[in-house]
């Protein structure tokens, strides 16, 4: 596999749900391809536009709105910034008026439901999440771009190599966990630091400091905002939200006014196991749920897994003393260097892996940064990852629907307890890595990811999505 060079905020992308794969990536892809052809000085040429779907993005595209996430980016909106509340409004006035603004600037006519393409028996050979634009100018030339989503909203243009838009000079070259542990046993630093300095390469110390605290602050909006969010989830299933209705339980009649006030509330419950259990599943539940409503969130380092880090660090500054701005980036650089060693050697990708992939990486990613800013050691630290991922081999993704509702929500405090727990596991033990090791883990999840049928990835063909009955127009 070709390796490429990864930052902290390749990782945890700011954008909307309800999937980065699905949503995220091909925004970006909407975007690239207008900026082609910007560049071409094509754009005020375009007299027709044609967007085809393939594979997973065909077949769970309109539950994960991926149709809504093209038109926006060949609006020229972007994720990190648009404003979430106009959405159905821009989407609206396409429909209506079956005109698009391409790239803001040129109007063209284009009509969703017949140029946007799902292609549901037909799949490229690279990736299963692929999507071609096809565009015909005034002329009579026709063009075309395709554009691979390869989990996480990376984004491959068909015809460039991998990473070769992400190729940097590192102080250390880290592509396996063993290479990761040499850098940290030879220079005596812990993760975090390794990972602090490689972003040196890219920006000033201070730069990236700030950057990672306010991918902190876009999370702890997530959780905040949908712990006060009620209702029923959009896309037909009618799944309630209960994130709610357990942080007004657990709250018990005490008032608050904005997140520190609400923190203090939560640690005035004190430390009682079911207590804090049920805060891990709300904060969890708070992230997927305002995910699944095209909320803003972070890509951790996907938007189908986005609840399980953040989940996990509120737990460490509501649980463990742990709100400080070093230790909060503390955590999020060690998750983050574990989340590029599983893209790197594997996948993060649930259309290629299943949510082995995801949910699974995730749980990694939070056992790590958890255990290293629990005091644990380099070798403990991936030690937690390891177990972490051990027990989410083989995890299928069989969205019901094509929604990241079921059983996409509760998946995510499954992935957190379990990082939690592999936390507490490696804290406790002094690892032997000669038995099972984090690259040992890594090679077994792509192994399985290749082995594993693929109505098992993202496809809805297969598992809860066939098993449990509903009518096609509930979705």
């Amino acid at each position: 596999m070709q390796q490429e060079t990864i930052s902290i905020f390749d990782m945890f992308k700011i954008g909307i749900g309800p999937s980065s794969s699905h949503t995220l990536g091909p925004w970006r892809a909407a975007q690239l391809f207008t900026k082609s052809l910007k560049e071409k000085d094509f754009l005020h040429q375009v007299e027709s536009l044609e967007v085809l779907l393939y594979g997973s993005l065909a077949k769970t595209g309109v539950g994960h709105g991926t149709d809504i996430a093209i038109q926006l980016g060949l609006l020229g909106e972007d994720p990190v910034t648009f404003d979430i509340n106009l959405i159905q409004s821009r989407i609206n006035d396409i429909q209506q008026m079956n005109r698009l603004l391409l790239g803001g600037l040129h109007e063209i006519q284009f009509v969703p439901s017949n140029d946007i393409g799902f292609l549901y028996t037909e799949m490229l050979p690279f990736h299963p999440n692929a999507l071609s634009f096809l565009v015909t100018l005034h002329d009579g030339q026709t063009l075309g771009e395709t554009y691979y989503s390869i989990g996480g909203g990376f984004v491959i243009k068909e015809g460039e190599d991998l990473g070769s838009h992400q190729q940097m000079e590192l102080p250390f070259n880290i592509n396996t966990s063993d290479e990761l542990l040499h850098w940290c046993r030879t220079t005596g630093m812990n993760i975090s630091e390794i990972v602090l300095e490689n972003e040196s390469a890219w920006r000033k110390e201070s730069e990236t400091i700030s950057g990672v605290l306010h991918i902190w602050d876009i999370m702890k909006q997530s959780i905040f905002k949908g712990c006060h969010a009620n209702g029923i989830l959009p896309g037909g299933l009618q799944v309630s939200r209960r994130a709610h209705q357990l942080n007004k339980k657990l709250i018990n009649d005490q008032e608050y006014s904005d997140y520190p006030s609400w923190l203090q509330c939560i640690k005035n419950g004190g430390n009682d196991f079911k207590y804090i259990l049920d805060w891990v599943s709300c904060f969890a539940l708070a992230v997927n749920e305002e995910n699944a409503s095209f909320g803003r969130v972070v890509t951790a380092p996907t938007n189908g897994a986005a609840g399980v880090i953040p989940a996990v660090l509120q737990y460490y500054i509501a649980f463990c003393d742990g709100n400080r701005e070093d230790k909060i980036v503390q955590f999020l650089l060690t998750a983050s260097e574990i989340g590029s060693i599983f893209k790197k050697g594997a996948t993060i990708s649930a259309a290629m892996g299943g949510c082995q992939a995801e949910i699974g990486v995730s749980s990694a990613m939070a056992a790590a940064a958890l255990t290293e800013c629990m005091g644990g050691t380099q070798r403990q630290a991936l030690m937690a990852a390891e177990i972490a991922m051990e027990h989410h081999l083989g995890l299928t993704c069989d969205p019901i629907g094509g929604l990241v509702q079921i059983p996409c929500i509760e998946r995510n405090t499954m992935g957190a307890i379990k990082a939690i727990t592999a936390s507490q596991l490696a804290l406790q033990s002094t690892p032997d890595f000669a038995k099972v090791s984090l690259d040992h883990v890594i090679k077994t999840m792509w192994n399985t990811a290749l082995d594993m049928n693929s109505k098992y990835k993202e496809t809805a063909d297969g598992g809860l999505a066939v098993n449990v009955p509903i009518s096609l127009s509930e979705c």
